[in-house]
């Protein structure tokens, strides 16, 4: 055979070679145990072979923040006055075993012995510091439930310190004063609350509700103070009413001008800012509650409604929440705290 014919031999031969290698590294039978269905395991096991590279660290779950001891402090829409069971001293405060802190204290596993629910329906921010006195005995200052061991704070209150119950009943009696004298041949105002609580130019609702608001900043300043561990969340109010009061007539009557339903919800709105405000300015978390339960409020039906209306179902609180209401709340709470 010529020499010229050599190399060519050569070429040919290796790259049969390098073929029949490449041919056997592939031919892995379409699955990962390898054409002859052997258990090989990860690439860098199989004999004879060179690791293709260290194997990637798994990312580690971060661990979550504790969530006990658990303290809740509120008012009535924390404490469920009138849904069963009520359970807890005094029982002035109304304390339902179902409401919102209850839920989320077993929904994140809280020993019974780390967790306290020392809200108090009627509570102001005045009674988280100062004894509470109720119709069934004295309610203790509510941050004296807290400890430095104390890792999580629910707080729900402002909205006694703004009056808005009483506002809620100013409304509804300058109402009725307001038909009587249509009857009798007055004028009649449009929104006879708003003029109640607005005349001469000064709101005496936004007064109340930004004195409110210093008071709930002093609050969490002495919760940081006490528990400078603990994760702390303020609690905004529900929506006692849709985003157009006016349907709400067909429930409330003739009980309050579609006008000052409207003054209503504002008012609930600048609460429930001044809240978030506060909550934001301390370090807190403000916990939205009347986003989500827009189509839930009062003027809902009976299946649907978070909050119960003046004339509520039988045994509930009127203007409210009903036990659908704290099981909500608690849902929402949950979503927060969890991340």
């Amino acid at each position: 055979m010529p020499s010229t014919t050599r190399p060519t031999a050569v070429a040919t031969a290796l790259l049969a070679a390098l073929l029949l290698a490449g041919t056997a590294g592939c031919s892995g039978g379409g699955g990962p145990d390898g054409a002859d269905g052997s258990d090989r395991g990860f690439a860098g096991a199989v004999p004879g072979r060179a690791p293709a590279g260290p194997t990637p660290t798994p990312t580690p779950t971060p661990t979550p923040p504790p969530t006990s001891p658990y303290v809740a402090l509120g008012d009535s829409y924390t404490a469920g006055p009138k849904i069963a069971p009520q359970v807890g001293d005094p029982g002035g405060c109304a304390r339902s075993g179902v409401n919102y802190p209850s839920l989320l204290a077993k929904a994140l596993a809280v020993p019974s012995g780390q967790f306290r629910d020392v809200s108090c329906s009627g509570a102001r921010t005045g009674d988280l510091r100062a004894v509470q006195k109720t119709d069934d005995g004295p309610n203790p200052a509510q941050l004296d439930a807290l400890t430095p061991a104390t890792r999580l704070v629910t707080l729900g209150i402002g909205g006694n310190d703004a009056g808005f119950m009483q506002v809620v009943t100013e409304c509804a009696k300058a109402t009725l004063v307001d038909a009587v004298k249509d009857l009798v041949g007055a004028d009649r105002a449009a929104a006879p609350c708003r003029e109640h609580y607005a005349s001469g130019g000064t709101d005496e609702v936004q007064a109340r509700v930004d004195a409110a608001g210093a008071k709930v900043a002093e609050a969490l300043q002495e919760i940081r103070r006490r528990s400078p561990q603990a994760r702390v969340y303020v609690v905004g109010y529900p929506a006692l009413l849709p985003a157009d009061p006016a349907s709400c007539q067909p429930t409330l009557g003739g009980t309050l001008a579609p006008a000052d339903l409207g003054f209503l919800t504002e008012k609930e709105q600048q609460l429930n800012g001044m809240l978030k405000q506060r909550a934001e300015a301390a370090g807190a978390v403000f916990v939205d509650t009347a986003g989500p339960s827009a189509g839930h409020d009062m003027c809902a039906g009976e299946d649907a409604r978070w909050i119960e209306p003046p004339f509520p179902a039988h045994g509930l609180t009127p203007i409210h929440p009903n036990a659908r209401g704290e099981e909500a709340v608690a849902a929402v709470l949950l979503k927060a705290v969890r991340g």
